[in-house]
């Protein structure tokens, strides 16, 4: 029989978190079925035994190496028997029913293609990422001429971060991100998954664009709430930022055209190179970030161009986590 929901997992040396993830999925249900299915990008790490040995009912999927982001999430979303999917990070802990409630949002409000919800940080503040503001050629501007990183969340100079909203009411969005993303699974078939050229970051911008593209309107239920502690699942910050700029590179390379692409990718390049001479001159930056991100730039500039791995950002000896 089909359940209500597959939850789907994409795992990578989630040891240490998983276990507090899956605890609150399975004990915050309330009335909604559910199907939980974890697909593993080859941890290096103990997940899969814990998995295994704590959590018989989940569908633990071991493909044997590092698919990436959107590939693992497409082969467990594959693999759903349900009314809807919905895409859950393992460094996420579910409060106060949020499946059952984004589940029931979503049957009250039919057509919207995408639904999010409101993530807060372990002491209960608001942790703003579960959503962003749709990239423009404007919020690319800003992001080139320095002014997102002077004016932070201001509305006009850092659009895509949506202000001060809290993420406290009903409210359409740009992108809703993976970390907490339900679609009913016609819709997400429909949409064909996230674009596996997108190893990481990126993914859920470019999903979103085609949902609307389609008729649809990515909305928030802020009343599905859960922790999300970021960086859990992150790799170094070089590594996170040159995978971060190479999936914006992307997004603008696959949906914009002419003279638009071209001053986007630009602007790309002319923020990351005035960070970079910032963090020269100042001395700070996160241990060279941005300065590396500069050196690179003509790797990232080029986008996701298939399933190759991302250069220096990730090699056999130092591969990054693609766990999200």
């Amino acid at each position: 029989m089909k359940t209500d929901v597959a939850i789907v997992i994409v795992s990578y040396n989630s040891a240490d978190h998983i276990g507090a993830c899956l605890e609150s999925v399975f004990k915050n249900r309330r009335d909604v079925s559910q199907q939980v299915i974890v697909v593993d990008n080859d941890s290096k790490d103990d997940t899969v035994a814990f998995i295994r040995e704590n959590f018989p009912e989940v569908e633990l999927v071991v493909p044997g190496r590092n698919l990436g982001f959107a590939a693992g999430v497409n082969l467990g979303a594959g693999m759903a028997d349900a009314e809807f999917i919905l895409l859950l990070n393992p460094d996420t802990v579910i409060v106060d029913h949020a499946v059952d409630v984004v589940v029931e949002f979503a049957r009250k409000h039919p057509g919207k293609g995408l639904y999010g919800g409101r993530t807060l940080q372990p002491d209960g503040s608001l942790e703003p990422s579960s959503c962003w503001g749709k990239p423009t050629l404007w919020s690319m501007a800003m992001f080139g001429l320095g002014f997102s990183t002077l004016f932070p969340k201001h509305p006009v100079f850092d659009p895509e971060a949506l202000g001060s909203w809290q993420r406290d009411s009903v409210r359409e969005v740009g992108v809703v991100t993976g970390c907490f993303l339900l679609a009913p699974t016609e819709v997400w078939r429909e949409l064909g998954g996230f674009d596996e050229r997108y190893f990481m970051y990126g993914e859920d911008a470019d999903l979103a664009m085609r949902a609307r593209r389609a008729g649809y309107a990515p909305t928030i239920c802020p009343d599905a709430r859960l922790i999300h502690e970021v960086g859990q699942c992150s790799d170094t910050p070089v590594h996170k930022l040159l995978l971060l700029y190479r999936g914006k590179a992307s997004y603008v390379r696959s949906h914009w055209s002419g003279m638009r692409r071209r001053l986007g990718l630009m602007l790309l390049l002319t923020g990351a190179g005035l960070r970079a001479m910032l963090a020269e001159l100042t001395g700070r930056g996160g241990e060279g970030r941005w300065q590396k991100l500069w050196r690179e730039r003509h790797v990232w500039i080029q986008g996701y161009g298939g399933r190759e791995a991302v250069s220096s950002a990730g090699t056999a000896e130092n591969e990054p986590d693609f766990s999200r």
